[in-house]
Formats: structure tokens, C-alpha cells, sequence
């Protein structure tokens, strides 16, 4: 029989979520009001919003399902912190972006800019996968959403970053985010890996299944804001490309590293998406499918590689416990695909000598500037999420749904 829930929890809880559901109707009533103006564009681009709300909820869900006695948790809580992460996002973008006078107008394409902004809480949830109550867990989404804005207001407003552009650091930011939060809360019982952190073949077939849906729509996730055709057409068909080659490779290589050259579904989880995330940033630039296709195949080399030989270092000389291993699905590759970005960009516009040291200087700067503000910002949530104001469950509750969810099956007389 798990533990009784947590009298915190079941006071905390409930109130928190109805404070801050109160709070954002009526900032929602006084403050925004609906851009009438933008209904066909809004049209235009729901089928690709579709996409990206079936990858952010069915795909992170899933993805992060594989700890066989923490189902519910994963996907139950990664649906919590994006209904109210993208809320807090069209709030904090309206006010942060906003020019108009009056009442700030929002549409679809805000909901959809808030959508994939919250990723970065579920990149950063995933580090913290089983350690974090659902009252952390809402106030780090809070302050990540806002920390991720203001960067992202930074890149914009002064360095002149692309917006999609500065929306595609979100695997960054949500990565070093979450580790710099999951280094105060690590515990010297993670240091090998207890049995309720292990998969079983149920969790890891639902996990499989996240990374599909991720996989299928990552295209969508990488293009949905990018307004010139031809741009639009080279990121779906490129992002394409290299999830292909990403996929492909994690097959051989994790037979490769593997002692009895067998398949760990670990390394597909983690490096069949990688090539979509390396894309990010260069993916509507790239004029050569092949290009593409061998930077898919480096991420996917990244991702597996990196979670053959890092894991132990992140474990035991870090002190970081990275449960669902973000920092190879979505951190490596991501910092993989800006360096790439800035390669291209400088090739591009060579031509261009005499502004071309500083124009590479700023892309250099902007993703530079994202991991700072990312680990900053972690760092200082982390230490504050270790307040005994947060009832933090023990280490020995740790990777477990009893702590927080009623299972019929286990009540007394069943």
C-alpha cells in the first residue's frame, strides 16, 4: 500500500491551481480581447497547430511513460503544466510583445507560440521526471515560461534573432533549465539506479509510442512559424531528412555500443528525434537535402554516444540525475544544430564581409545568451524548490504514482 497522500498536496493543490486559474480569467478579462482580423490566417495554420498540440501533449506524454510505476505521473503531469504553462505563456508574450494600445489582442498563432514555448517546461519536467511534486512542478513551469520569454523578448528586441529563430532555443533552454533545477534536488540514492527507475515492456512500448507521434510531427514543430513558401517547403522537407537519418542511424549505432551488439530502445528514444532538433534552427536555410541528412546523422551520434558516456559523468561528478535523459535527446543536439546554424549562416552570407563578423557574432550570441539565462534561471528556481515549503517526497518515494494518485485496486475489500 503506497503512502497517504500528502496533506500538503491535498491542500496545496487544489488551491494553488484554482489561485492561479482565477488569476489568469481575470487578466484575460481586463487586458486581452481577440484579434477579429486574424480569423482566416488563424484557419490557414490550425491544421499545423493540430500538430504541434498533438506533439506537445500525446508526444512529451508518452515519451516521458517509460518508468513502469510512474504512468500516471508522467503523462497526467505533463498535461497540468501545458494547459497551465500555455495560458501563462499568451499572458507573459502578450505583455512582453505587445504594441498595440488598449486591450492586447491575441489569436491562434499566440496560443500557438505559447504552445511550443512550454515545451521547454516539458524538456525540463523530463530531467526531473519522479523527484518533483505536482506543486513544484506547476511553479517551476511559472517561472520557466517567464525566464524563456524575456530571453526570447531579448533575442528579439535587441539582437534582432528571427522569431522562429529565437523560439527554436527552447530545446536549450528547457535542457540546461531543468538539469541546473535537478542538480539541487539530486539525492545520494540516485547515484545507481534504484528498480522503480527501470522500465518494464508495458512503459516502454508507451514510451515508443510518444517518441512515433513526436517523430511524425516534428516536421510541423519546425516549420509552423515560418511565413515565406520556399523557406516553409526546405524546413518540412529537411526536417524530414534528417528524422530520417536520425532514426535510421540510432539503430546502428546502438547495436554498435552495445556489448552483445543488441538494440537498447533507450538509444532510439533518444536519438530518433534528435535529428529534428539539430534542424531547429537551420532547417528552412539549408539548400541541399544531404546537408540535412549528415546533420541528422551527427545528432543521432550525439544522442547516443552522449547517453553510452555521459550518464555516469552526469551521475556521479555532477551530482545531476537526468531521469528521461534530456540532455542527449534534446540539449547535445540542440547546441549541435546552433553551431551548425552559425557555420551556415556565415557561408550564406559571405558575401557580405564587411557586417559578416558581427551579424555570426550575434547568432553566436543569442544561443549563448539562451543557456546562460537557462542555467541561471534553473540554478535559482532549483535552490528555492528546496524549501521544506514544498514537502518534497523522500528519496524512497521517489519514481512512484501511489504518492499521488488513487488506484482502485489496491483499496481495502477489492
Amino acid at each position: 500500500m503506497g503512502s497517504d497522500y500528502p496533506p500538503s498536496l491535498r491542500c496545496g493543490l487544489p488551491g494553488l491551481i484554482l489561485f492561479l486559474e482565477t488569476a489568469f480569467i481575470l487578466i484575460f478579462w481586463f487586458c486581452f480581447s481577440n484579434e477579429h482580423g486574424r480569423t482566416s490566417k488563424d484557419l490557414e495554420i490550425y491544421p499545423a497547430f493540430q500538430d504541434v498540440n498533438v506533439l506537445v501533449i500525446f508526444g512529451f506524454g508518452f515519451l516521458l511513460a517509460f518508468l513502469k510505476r510512474y504512468g500516471f505521473s508522467s503523462t497526467g503531469f505533463n498535461l497540468l503544466i501545458a494547459a497551465l504553462g500555455v495560458q501563462w505563456a499568451v499572458l507573459v508574450e502578450g505583455f512582453l510583445f505587445s504594441s498595440s494600445a488598449g486591450k492586447m489582442k491575441i489569436s491562434l498563432h499566440s496560443v500557438l507560440k505559447a504552445s511550443i514555448s512550454v515545451t521547454a517546461v516539458l524538456i525540463s519536467a523530463g530531467a526531473l521526471l519522479g523527484k518533483a511534486n505536482p506543486i513544484q512542478l506547476i511553479w517551476m513551469a511559472m517561472v520557466e515560461v517567464a525566464a524563456f520569454s524575456t530571453s526570447r523578448w531579448i533575442n528579439v528586441k535587441f539582437l534582432k534573432i528571427e522569431e522562429h529563430t529565437s523560439l527554436m532555443h527552447v530545446h536549450i533552454f528547457g535542457t540546461y533549465f531543468g538539469l541546473a533545477v535537478s542538480w539541487w534536488l539530486y539525492h545520494s540514492s540516485l547515484s545507481e539506479r534504484v528498480e522503480k527507475e527501470k522500465p518494464n515492456l508495458i512503459s516502454d512500448l508507451f514510451s515508443m509510442l510518444g517518441t512515433l507521434f513526436l517523430w511524425m510531427f516534428w516536421p510541423s514543430f519546425n516549420s509552423v512559424l515560418i511565413v515565406d513558401v520556399m523557406e516553409k517547403r526546405n524546413a518540412v522537407c529537411n526536417t524530414y531528412y534528417a528524422v530520417a537519418v536520425s532514426a535510421a542511424a540510432a539503430f546502428a549505432l546502438s547495436s554498435l555500443s552495445s556489448r552483445n551488439g543488441k538494440i537498447r530502445m533507450i538509444h532510439i528514444h533518444h536519438a530518433a528525434l534528435a535529428g529534428g532538433v539539430a534542424l531547429g534552427f537551420s532547417a528552412p536555410i539549408i539548400p541541399h537535402p544531404w546537408i540535412a541528412m549528415i546533420l541528422g546523422l551527427l545528432a543521432s551520434m550525439v544522442a547516443v554516444l552522449g547517453s553510452h558516456c555521459l550518464q555516469t559523468c552526469l551521475n556521479s561528478v555532477f551530482k545531476i540525475h537526468d531521469t528521461c535523459g534530456v540532455h542527449y535527446t534534446f540539449g547535445l543536439p540542440g547546441l549541435l544544430g546552433a553551431i551548425v546554424n552559425v557555420i551556415l549562416f556565415v557561408i550564406i552570407k559571405w558575401a557580405s564581409l564587411s557586417s559578416l563578423g558581427y551579424l555570426a557574432l550575434i547568432e553566436v550570441g543569442a544561443f549563448m545568451l539562451t543557456t546562460a539565462i537557462g542555467l541561471g534561471t534553473g540554478f535559482i528556481t532549483g535552490f528555492i524548490l528546496t524549501f521544506k515549503l514544498w514537502k518534497t517526497l523522500p528519496a524512497s518515494k521517489y519514481f512512484d504514482d501511489q504518492a499521488y494518485w488513487e488506484f482502485p485496486h489496491l483499496a481495502y475489500g477489492f
